[in-house]
């Protein structure tokens, strides 16, 4: 049998000092509610029936009851929100009813779910195309003929390289993510990390696709990864090649600007409507879905982008005009 429970001045500092939502409930009416409850649920719930303070049809059942238990309740404090209620019995009137947040495991649980099944239909599509030509080439009339033959299998290699930049983009966001607290100590030059991969990317495309700009710094001394530095360039630059859609280079401009250093990645193409800013650096997000496979994106490059600039404790800024072009900046803290 429990013993009689007083709810006295220790009690009532007890509760009051943690900062997990609590209610003692007598009965059926809130007797207590610490600051955080009252936070949470208004400050009218003392005295009220506690039925009508947690409005939830599993929660009402639950202190229904006089039995204790735990159920997981959504909306409490915001549409998405989820809460673990949990109530515990204390003697024959008195109950311990306590609210845990759950919205952040939550959150991370759904976009894990999200990802997955992002990155499982980015798989698929390629794979379908390529199982579909592979079968075509099997038969005698398709297989037999080369320039078909060479034609499909050409296609069978676009479609594979695609899934490998996939499974590449994949991996390295994954090795990104596994060392996003440790903050680098090493001194790298950006400047000079920059002209390379400039140097290196026109190389790839046989002509002049991007620029560094005349009044670049020459050198710009920061902490950083200089692999992961270098694949920030990359990615900003091929993504502003890619999808600036305009006959002028890319721009890359790096400067030292007190204790700053910053780089500016900019093109002249068709720009970005307002409303999909905010959600560029979204895995997958693409503003334009179909342009963006042909050209070759995997939808990761700024995702990656962005989990570099937050190891490197830098600032992401994206601006875009449209009919004038898009401008990336990111401000690191220099050396």
């Amino acid at each position: 049998m429990l013993e009689k429970f007083q709810l006295n001045s220790d009690v009532r500092l007890l509760v009051e000092h943690i900062t997990m939502p609590l209610l003692l409930v007598s009965g059926e009416r809130v007797a207590m509610a610490n600051a955080s409850a009252k936070a949470l649920l208004g400050e009218h719930i003392v005295g009220e029936d506690v039925r009508i303070a947690i409005r939830h049809p599993l929660a009402v059942s639950l202190l229904a009851g006089r039995q204790g238990g735990t159920v997981s309740i959504e909306g409490l404090s915001s549409p998405s929100s989820v809460w673990a209620l949990s109530v515990q019995a204390l003697d024959r009137d008195w109950r311990l009813v306590e609210l845990r947040d759950l919205s952040a495991q939550s959150d991370v649980s759904r976009a894990h779910t999200d990802f997955v099944a992002n990155a499982s239909h980015e798989l698929r599509t390629p794979l379908a195309a390529i199982l579909g030509y592979v079968e075509t080439l099997m038969e005698p009339q398709a297989g037999g003929d080369s320039a078909t033959r060479a034609r499909f299998l050409g296609i069978v290699e676009r479609e594979a390289r695609r899934m490998q930049q996939l499974v590449d983009d994949l991996m390295s966001l994954s090795r990104i993510e596994a060392v996003r607290h440790d903050r680098p100590d090493e001194t790298v030059d950006l400047a000079q990390i920059a002209r390379i991969a400039v140097a290196d990317i026109n190389a790839s495309h046989d002509a002049t696709m991007a620029v560094m700009a005349s009044e670049s710094a020459l050198h710009a001394h920061l902490p950083g990864d200089a692999g992961q530095l270098s694949q920030l360039v990359r990615n900003l630059v091929e993504n502003a090649i890619r999808h600036g859609g305009a006959s002028d280079p890319v721009l890359v401009h790096v400067r030292q600007d007190g204790g700053n250093v910053d780089l500016i990645v900019t093109d002249t193409g068709a720009g970005i409507a307002p409303e999909h800013l905010p959600r560029l650096t979204e895995r997958f997000y693409r503003v334009d879905p179909s342009r963006s496979r042909d050209a070759g994106g995997t939808g990761l490059g700024l995702a990656i982008v962005k989990h570099i600039v937050a190891r490197h404790r830098g600032q992401l800024d994206i601006n875009s005009t449209l009919g004038v072009g898009t401008e990336v900046k990111i401000r690191f803290p220099s050396a």
